[in-house]
């Protein structure tokens, strides 16, 4: 059960498969307006259901001119609603409208310059005419011809056609991407397209999203009673003191310890719980039926599973104790949904095999809470700093839902855990002591399965290597090194091999997301 009810939305997003879709959505909520991502075969019910002010159709890897190409019904460009097309919705449009979409020789990946050429309310006190901006491109298909009553208003030194309007139609185009924070005035243009175009108020605030949601469950729940699985990241967190707020003690939280948390974690957080809520918390200690599980197990995806599955084992066993337990509420957000989609409105390819979404165990037959999945990472942290939650929760780095298994590379052991716990809980003592935490997105130690030789006092030492990652992010899809200084890089190394039995040797991943990913596995 989805814990929001029907009402107005101002803006809709069409996803057409974009990498950026969930940027879109992000700059929309950043400027205060409210914004949710629909399937283009979706739209008129969508439309019919929120009364959207504006609709946004996003960038996608296909071509508009391809009979099996993603489209929207035509009849959406006559409803008198604003409409902005970013990349391929720009071509969409053209192609709609009895414009050209081809392929083309001259294809643009990465930062460009646009020009203007023509005042247009898009580009109000932003760019004039004849100025030029660095915007992000990322397409292999270009405007050929534009439709009647459409006009170019910005070209690049490689395509004729990198922005359209239609002022009649309030219809507009950009082939770039203005939501990538590469394209330097893009937000910019995505507030005159909301407010100059759309006439759109910006009033989205999140206090109203908690009182609303504090009404929705408190009459949803009634007499009943709810479960939240509690891990200590700032979702479950979030999630459970909402809940609280609403229905007080009839809220269970389990937390289950499956050895892989960090340094002390269900420490601090049972502590925390206990202070700021007045749940009731079931602390559950697993740690030796996981390390079971896993002994011997060195593919990255068959731990995830395991580790899924011996959640949810140990989860269904401690809810079923809880006789009037009629809901079960999980930290699911709008990331997890829109990823857990393709463009048809299923299930994608791939999905990570912890994710959230469609996690509900059956046997359990609860009905599922999820007043968090429509908000992203740093509106949840708005969220509970709104419910008076304190700042190691609110700021807590994220945690990957199989915990240490993957920054072990091959077979945990825990001896293995150890290790790393206690080079980790450095590397973040150190983070914290230089107020350095919450400069940084994510930051964390990984064990590698690599020993080299050293010189340890007057032995010749064999012993692990540790690998420290620390990057910087807005949203978590791209992502870059945090640059410390050198005498930080030194205290960190110091502190860990001499603290840290078993490692002679510590390294700091510089890489970049992408080519790597945040995690190494």
């Amino acid at each position: 059960m989805k814990v929001l009810e029907k009402k107005h939305v101002p803006v809709l997003v069409v996803d057409f498969g974009s990498q950026t879709t969930q940027l879109i959505l992000r700059r929309v909520r950043e400027l205060g307006v409210y914004c949710e991502v629909v399937s283009h075969k979706d739209i008129f019910k969508c439309i019919k259901e929120c009364s959207p002010k504006a609709i946004i159709l996003s960038g996608g890897p296909a071509s508009a001119f391809k009979k099996n190409a993603p489209k929207v019904n035509k009849k959406v460009y006559e409803l008198n609603i604003p409409i902005l097309g970013i990349c391929y919705g720009m071509q969409l449009i053209c192609e709609q409208h009895n414009g050209e979409v081809r392929e083309t020789n001259i294809r643009e990946f990465g930062k460009a310059n646009i020009r203007v050429l023509k005042n247009d309310p898009i580009f109000n006190k932003v760019l004039k005419i004849g100025q030029k901006s660095q915007v992000w491109m990322s397409h292999g298909d270009q405007v050929n011809k534009i439709p009647n009553g459409f006009n170019v208003i910005a070209n690049t030194e490689s395509i004729k056609v990198a922005a359209i309007s239609n002022k009649k139609k309030n219809i507009y185009g950009l082939q770039f991407h203005p939501e990538v924070v590469q394209s330097i005035k893009g937000t910019n243009l995505i507030k005159n397209f909301l407010i100059q175009v759309s006439k759109i108020k910006p009033l989205w605030k999140i206090e109203d999203f908690l009182e609303k949601q504090v009404s929705i469950i408190k009459n949803l729940v009634g007499e009943d009673e709810v479960i939240c699985g509690l891990s200590g990241g700032v979702d479950s967190s979030v999630v459970a003191a909402l809940i609280n707020k609403a229905i007080g003690k009839k809220l269970t939280c389990i937390f289950v310890n499956n050895g892989l948390l960090r340094k002390d974690e269900e420490k601090e957080v049972l502590r925390d719980f206990k202070r700021y809520t007045n749940a009731k918390i079931v602390y559950i200690n697993a740690k030796k039926y996981f390390l079971d599980k896993l002994k011997g197990e060195e593919d990255p995806e068959k731990k995830r599973k395991i580790i899924g599955k011996a959640f949810i084992k140990v989860f269904e066993r401690e809810a079923k104790k809880i006789k009037n337990a009629k809901y079960l509420a999980q930290g699911t957000l709008y990331p997890d949904v829109i990823e857990s989609k393709s463009i048809e409105g299923s299930k994608s390819k791939i999905i990570k095999s912890h994710h959230n979404v469609g996690g509900l165990p059956k046997k359990l037959n609860l009905k599922l809470i999820e007043p968090l999945r429509e908000l992203f990472k740093d509106e949840v942290r708005s969220l509970g700093a709104s419910l008076l939650l304190p700042k190691n929760i609110i700021n807590r780095h994220p945690f990957p839902g199989p915990g240490l298994a993957i920054r072990i590379p091959g077979i945990i052991t825990e001896k293995k855990i150890n290790i790393l716990k206690n080079a980790d809980a450095i590397f973040i003592e150190e983070l914290k002591r230089n107020k350095l935490y919450e400069k940084i997105w994510q930051a964390f130690c990984v064990l590698l399965p690599i020993k080299s030789v050293g010189v340890m006092g007057d032995s010749r030492s064999y012993e692990l290597t540790i690998s420290i990652r620390a990057i910087t992010s807005k949203d978590g899809m791209t992502a870059e090194i945090f640059c410390f200084n050198e005498s930080f890089l030194k205290k960190i190394s110091g502190r860990i091999v001499g603290e840290v039995k078993g490692v002679n040797r510590v390294l700091y991943d510089i890489t970049s997301k992408p080519p790597a990913t945040i995690e190494w596995e």
